[in-house]
């Protein structure tokens, strides 16, 4: 069996990661002009180079943190990277995409990151993984002891579709509106490795299992288990991928929040010796579904009763309970975000009405491009 050791954190830190897209000024498509950012990066803010991550494809840059206390530290260490990144892209004549999918991009010609890993994972992954014009948000957050993981992990998907449902933001993919709010949740869980995560009750078998993997040659290093929830041990923390790409710094503070609030919530209950609820595989995969589908309109399943209630009203209940935990969290303000989402609409019902408007799918990358540069509110 492999050993997998858990670098317990000893406070529920907080590190965020935000993908962006790149996208020409002119004409809005993808542009495969990361290696120049990169490279500009490292000339002239050096300091920075190590909060400027590369991903699969030369058309994306990844925002990352520090190991932060609050929400609020969180985004500031994010906004001073975006800022030094913004001017950089406007000088190489790009701009940043925050959404989870591109409307109207080609796959076909878009272009790989140069290293073995990304090459390999396209090897074998071939038609679907290059299809995987998808940006997300990643939001790790501080467990202190391994056997809490498993547990916390599994009750946290009963969540899933209240952070998908308001991050949710990709609803277009090649031209087409997908009748999907997020298109990105169904697109990636293609890939071998990715998708909602296996509820195990133990971490020795969590450690079976990614023996199994290793062994069959499915992954060589446990980061590429890309799972929608997922541990990472090596940095104490459990990591949430659920949320498509945020297309501005507002909704962003609020998911974070909102993920940072859910997670310790639990922590603290079961600490308490609660047993913390879950549900069968196939709710929370429904739930995954429903989310993706009709976003803010979901009708989710709350419990393993098969209970029902639509997303939004379900939304009011939770942020009520977690007032406490974001006073002790000192995100009261980012979290109430999460109602102001639900209140003026998600960025699928955003970008959807601007193409109801004009009928152009380029004046929908301009509006979630324009969406970054808007101050918080």
């Amino acid at each position: 069996m492999t050993s997998i050791p858990f670098q317990g954190s000893p406070t529920p830190s907080l590190g965020v990661e935000w993908e962006f897209a790149l996208t020409d000024k002119q004409t809005g498509d993808l542009s495969n002009s990361a290696a120049a950012l990169f490279a500009a990066v490292a000339e002239q803010h050096p300091e920075r180079t190590g909060q400027v991550h590369k991903e699969l494809l030369r058309n994306t840059v990844e925002l990352v943190t520090g190991i932060c206390r609050t929400t609020a530290e969180a985004v500031y260490d994010l906004t001073g990277t975006l800022a030094v990144v913004r001017r950089i892209a406007d000088e190489l004549g790009v701009d940043l995409y925050g959404a989870g999918t591109h409307p109207f991009a080609e796959w076909s010609t878009q272009l790989l990151t140069e290293g073995h890993r990304y090459a390999e994972l396209i090897e074998r992954t071939q038609w679907w993984g290059r299809q995987m014009l998808i940006w997300g948000l990643h939001v790790h957050v501080g467990i202190s002891h391994r056997d809490k993981v498993l547990p916390i992990l599994d009750a946290l998907l009963n969540y899933y579709p209240h952070l998908l449902a308001i991050s949710a933001s990709s609803p277009m993919w090649a031209g087409q509106d997908t009748s999907y709010a997020s298109n990105r949740a169904m697109m990636f869980q293609q890939l071998p490795t990715a998708g909602l995560p296996f509820q195990f009750a133990t971490w020795s078998e969590f450690e079976a299992f990614v023996g199994d993997q290793k062994t069959t040659g499915i992954i060589d290093h446990i980061n590429e288990i890309r799972w929608d929830i997922r541990p990472s041990p090596h940095l104490g923390t459990i990591e949430v991928r659920v949320c498509d790409g945020m297309t501005n710094v507002a909704d962003l503070s609020a998911v974070v929040a909102l993920i940072h609030c859910l997670v310790v919530d639990l922590d603290r209950r079961l600490t308490a010796g609660e047993a913390l609820p879950t549900m069968a595989p196939w709710l929370v995969q429904e739930n995954k579904w429903r989310a993706a589908r009709y976003g803010l309109e979901a009708i989710v399943i709350l419990d393993s009763d098969c209970t029902e209630r639509l997303v939004t009203e379900d939304l009011s209940n939770v942020l009520e309970r977690l007032a406490p935990i974001a006073r002790d969290l000192e995100c009261v303000d980012e979290l109430a975000g999460v109602s102001r989402i639900i209140e003026r609409g998600a960025s699928y019902q955003r970008q959807r009405a601007v193409y109801a408007r004009t009928g152009s799918m380029r004046d929908v990358v301009a509006s979630v491009v324009e969406e970054l540069a808007q101050p918080v509110s």
